[in-house]
């Protein structure tokens, strides 16, 4: 299956990349499978995207939990948290 994936602001720095189109390996069905195999990719990956970063996550523009289904196609966009003024 594959699916774009979006990085913004802080994420995106860390990362280096603003999208990229993943082909997901068998298993992987969730935003939280990804967030994990992003993850274990190690370095500015699992700084960024680590389990205790605070950090948002939107599937087809749709906020979203770890739990959130994903289907072919998809866009899973990872981002840090907004505050406003």
């Amino acid at each position: 299956m594959n699916v774009t994936l979006k990085f913004f602001a802080s994420v995106r720095e860390a990362v280096g990349t603003s999208t990229e189109v993943l082909e997901l390996p068998e298993g992987v069905a969730t935003v939280g499978g990804i967030r994990a195999l992003l993850i274990s990719r190690g370095g500015a990956w699992a700084q960024a995207l680590g389990e205790g970063r605070a950090l948002r996550m939107a599937c087809n523009q749709v906020m979203c939990q770890p739990g959130t289904l994903i289907n072919e196609g998809a866009e899973v966009a990872f981002f840090p948290p907004v505050t406003g003024g």
